[in-house]
């Protein structure tokens, strides 16, 4: 088994609902930050990579078809070279509702979870993230206008690196027909997914913190 498709959109841009998309297409199973959250393995991946080590990206995504959101989404220019064969879905939204969304869960948790009674793999996981997003010259945390620049800038480099007949631009709104003419897959019957808002985003981080 082989990467298929290869998702560099950011987190907060329907990832989770694309996973699951994915999933029921057949391109399953799909890699997704939860998967390095769950894996002791994938976190000795990963840390390995945010450290500045090498690894083998057949590896890495050994029995995945496909992959969303960070950290792969980090590492897109070598997962397309890794995986000539593999398609290009980059999910994405409006800059200024990714930033809200952003902002309130991913943004937060990373600012705080120093201070957070976390579980030790995912306070391993976002320290992991975290040194990755600085080696790839990726600030999400300063403010609002570098985070949205950093966005923009994302699509304009895989658009610059991705030929088109390779490249789908997605948003979870468009839902199924784009997807699967894309892919060359039968429509599904059952609704496209819609997951992850955010108060289900802090239901798995024992709810929503409180700032001082």
């Amino acid at each position: 088994m082989s990467l298929q498709i290869i998702g560099p959109g950011f987190g907060r841009t329907g990832t989770r609902s694309l996973k699951t998309a994915l999933e029921v297409l057949g391109f399953d199973p799909c890699h997704h930050m939860q998967t390095v959250f769950a894996e002791p393995a994938q976190r000795t991946f990963w840390k390995t990579v945010a450290a500045g080590g090498t690894v083998d990206w057949h590896e890495v995504f050994a029995g995945y078809r496909s992959q969303m959101d960070w950290p792969g989404a980090h590492v897109w220019r070598d997962l397309i070279e890794a995986f000539p064969d593999a398609l290009v879905v980059f999910s994405t939204r409006p800059a200024e509702a990714w930033w809200t969304s952003y902002a309130r869960t991913v943004g937060k948790l990373r600012r705080l979870y120093p201070t957070l009674p976390l579980p030790t793999n995912v306070t391993e996981t976002l320290e992991a993230m975290d040194q990755l997003r600085l080696r790839r010259d990726i600030d999400l945390l300063r403010d609002r206008e570098t985070a949205i620049e950093a966005f923009h800038r994302q699509l304009a480099e895989v658009r610059a690196a991705v030929p088109a007949e390779r490249l789908l631009v997605f948003q979870v709104g468009d839902g199924w027909a784009p997807l699967c003419d894309f892919l060359h897959m039968p429509v599904p019957a059952t609704p496209f997914p819609r997951l992850n808002d955010g108060d289900d985003f802090w239901t798995r981080f024992g709810g929503e913190p409180l700032e001082a």
